[in-house]
């Protein structure tokens, strides 16, 4: 029942913010029930013949009634609470300053009210109350110190009474409002677990359906890897067969023609058996080159991350690349520009991984300027840029060319794989998806920039691990 009316003065709506409702409840609780207690001391200070704080509390009284009504239309709790305080102070003091002053049993109530609000409100308001608090008090003790005399308008013989009502409310307020900040506090963590648990049931089911969510991806992912698959090796292998169909017969033809003595045959035979055999080995090979890239993209690196001179590394890659393209082509002048930070200093990689990575890179970039040298000829000046510099938590390693560069529309397929550019037989479009499956697992970065007929440059971000 007494529920039920004090939450008739609860705001219609409650605030959806669970702190907000939570003070609105305290400062209705607070006020009701302070509104009580006023009420209970008009009676008894009517009884100690106390008329003057009988009427300074029953205008109290109607002012805490008017708060909660003021509450119920919808007023600010931080305003709320402060007017509380307002009322609260003035009747005290004008019951202790009718009631003897220093010496009044009200005058300790004062210490009642910036507690309440600082529990209600927060610590501002609460503060400011206390300053008021205790400027009254000085007021009251250096009044007295001075000598002035306050009037005391109850009769000494109901002095006990008035006493013992006044401490006694004291304490017993205190103990109820004690009792409701508690209850409030119980209610509140309630909540609080509720929506702690509402939280981690959503947080299961999220996690649940990332696992779901992940596991198609990887279903997803394995059904396009495994049709690249079976596109990149079919075309190998039926040429293999194609070419071993044919030879079969064409050896078959070989055997009528030695029988029959027809040298010159038997001769374009076997030249036509050779090339065809060399075309089975390429396409072969092609197949061989795939499964081995395959095995490599997947194969977990078993190195580990050890301080490497980035410098040192890049440098022995590039010149590596560069002497194979040599070996391969010796008349092919290409200029090789190489620029070393020497801040980029060590940096914890598997060295092996990412020397991978840079071959990779440096191949393809030679191969680049090497196609493009081919369709301009003397026209054109192959060039070859590495570089390294110490950025911000970062090094930075630069390959760049000045090869024909890659077309926009294809820019973003380059690191799928099985996705190339080169002509068959002579790329398994694993390299640059293996490049960054390596970089993404040193939580570094692999980014591409380019321009169509001016080149290419590749640039890895590979985090520094200080300290």
């Amino acid at each position: 029942m007494l529920r039920d009316v004090v939450e008739f003065f609860f705001p219609a709506p409650l605030p959806e913010d669970a702190e907000h409702q939570r003070r609105v409840r305290l400062i209705v609780y607070t006020v009701f029930i302070t509104t009580l207690f006023a009420f209970f001391y008009v009676i008894t200070s009517w009884m100690a013949d106390f008329y003057m704080a009988a009427w300074i509390m029953l205008g109290c009284t109607l002012g805490f009634a008017v708060i909660l009504l003021l509450i119920k239309l919808g007023l600010n709790v931080y305003l709320g609470a402060n007017l509380f305080g307002l009322f609260g102070v003035l009747s005290l003091v004008g019951c202790a300053y009718f009631g003897g002053g220093l010496h009044s049993p009200t005058l300790p109530w004062l210490s009642s009210t910036p507690i309440v609000i600082l529990l209600l409100v927060g610590k501002k308001s609460g503060y400011f109350w206390v300053g008021v608090s205790a400027l009254l008090v000085l007021v009251f003790a250096l009044l007295s110190f001075y000598g002035f005399s306050f009037p005391k308008l109850y009769p000494v013989s109901k002095e006990p009474l008035f006493f013992f009502s006044c401490y006694f409310g004291l304490v017993l307020i205190i103990f109820v409002l004690s009792i409701v900040f508690e209850n409030i506090r119980i209610r509140a963590h309630k909540e609080i677990s509720k929506q702690k648990e509402t939280v981690e049931d959503a947080l299961f089911r999220l996690k649940t359906a990332q696992a779901q969510l992940i596991h198609s991806e990887k279903m997803a992912a394995l059904g396009e890897l495994t049709t690249g698959i079976a596109h990149e090796i079919k075309n190998p292998l039926n040429f293999v067969n194609n070419f071993s169909g044919l030879n079969a017969e064409l050896v078959a033809e070989l055997k009528v023609e030695a029988s029959a003595g027809n040298l010159d045959e038997v001769i374009t035979l076997a030249n036509t058996i050779q090339l065809n055999s060399e075309k089975i080995v390429q396409h072969g090979s092609r197949a061989d080159a795939i499964v081995k890239s395959m095995i490599q993209h997947s194969r977990k690196s078993s190195g580990t991350n050890e301080p490497t001179d980035i410098n040192a590394l890049v440098e022995e890659c590039s010149r590596l690349s560069y002497q194979n393209v040599k070996t391969k082509n010796k008349f092919l002048d290409i200029i090789l520009q190489t620029h070393f930070d020497p801040q980029a200093g060590n940096i914890n990689i598997i060295r092996q991984d990412i020397g991978r990575v840079l071959l990779n890179l440096l191949d393809n970039a030679f191969y680049a300027v090497q196609d493009k040298k081919k369709q301009h000829n003397n026209s054109y000046e192959p060039i070859l840029q590495v570089s390294t510099k110490k950025a911000t938590g970062v090094v930075e390693i630069r390959i760049k060319d000045n090869g024909n560069g890659i077309p926009e529309k294809i820019r973003g397929k380059i690191f799928q794989p099985f996705f190339t550019t080169k002509p068959t037989g002579q790329g398994t479009g694993l390299g640059l998806s293996l490049s960054y499956d390596i970089i993404k697992a040193h939580r570094g970065e692999i980014k591409v920039e380019s321009s169509e007929g001016q080149g290419t440059e590749f640039i890895i971000q590979l985090p520094i691990n200080e300290g």
